[in-house]
């Protein structure tokens, strides 16, 4: 898109107040900072309107707010580098809309509890009734879940009863991971890894050749294979599965548990320096967060 130097003008001092200010910018505020006449800037704003470039929000203490395109047409990263706070709904994150304050404006009903949520990016991505998740947060890993009962332009917030408020762990998988780690030999056969199963309590295990790992085995493998008259006394290397979901053991707990819903996984494989120290499976998981 090609904007005029006015135009550019008139959004970076809008993007500017309106961070220092967190509220609608008046169209008088820009045209006495970039010195120019306000009705030549109310005139610019129709036309940054029309482009999607800006939100216009009615009323005595309405004003202007940028949109994400408008950060992304000046190539301005929307928290300036810092930490990004999202907002999801029905598990897609939005994009363009970035939380910057949460003020909890109920906390002592002992039936409801609400909040504010300061975004920046457009309220018009929201519908009274869309239930939304928030975070995590940079600090303590807080999830927010509620449902969209009210939408305030002038602050640029969404109003949302909450019903779920999750701390996410945050130490390192290594912290909650399953050692010692039981592991089998791909020369091992379907017979061995029964009774490693049954002998260890377990539902899977890494399969090595020597030191290196080739493999995963699980118990639905040998149910299925089994279940196609598979000969116990077959080597389990001819039924695992090569591809291994692994992870370093110091990535923290929360930043796994969409690697689990993605690849429809029960267990990973934890690495350190390139060796498999121990197994996360979703019980290690849900006994941390059971409701996730």
């Amino acid at each position: 898109m090609d904007l005029s130097l006015i135009q550019k003008d008139i959004l970076v001092t809008l993007i500017t107040l309106y961070h220092q200010h967190s509220h609608p910018i008046k169209g008088e505020e820009i045209a006495e900072v970039i010195r120019r006449n306000p009705g030549t800037v109310r005139n610019q704003m129709q036309a940054l309107k029309a482009t999607g470039l800006v939100d216009g929000i009615p009323g005595p203490k309405g004003g202007y707010n940028p949109t994400a395109r408008a950060y992304k047409e000046l190539n301005i990263e929307l928290t300036g580098g810092g930490y990004d706070v999202p907002v999801s709904r029905d598990g897609t994150v939005i994009p363009g809309v970035k939380v910057v304050e949460v003020a909890f404006t109920t906390l002592c009903h002992p039936d409801i509890c609400q909040a504010s949520i300061r975004v920046i990016g457009s309220l018009r991505e929201f519908e009274i009734g869309d239930k939304i998740t928030i975070g995590p947060t940079p600090v303590n890993k807080l999830l927010i879940r509620g449902e969209v009962y009210g939408k305030d332009e002038t602050s640029q917030s969404l109003l949302i009863s909450t019903y779920e408020m999750i701390s996410l762990p945050k130490k390192a998988i290594k912290h909650y991971m399953t050692t010692p780690l039981i592991t089998l030999q791909s020369d091992d056969t379907i017979a061995d890894a029964i009774q490693a199963f049954s002998l260890h309590h377990i539902h899977g295990a890494p399969v090595m050749q020597g030191t290196k790992l080739v493999g995963i085995i699980t118990m639905t493998d040998i149910v299925e294979v089994i279940g196609k008259e598979k000969l116990l006394s077959t080597r389990i290397r001819e039924i695992m599965t090569p591809d291994v979901v692994k992870a370093p053991s110091d990535v923290q707990l929360y930043e796994v548990i969409r690697r689990f819903k993605e690849r429809g996984i029960g267990r990973l494989i934890v690495i350190e320096n390139d060796c498999p120290i121990g197994i996360l499976t979703q019980s290690d998981i849900i006994r941390q967060f059971p409701t996730l």
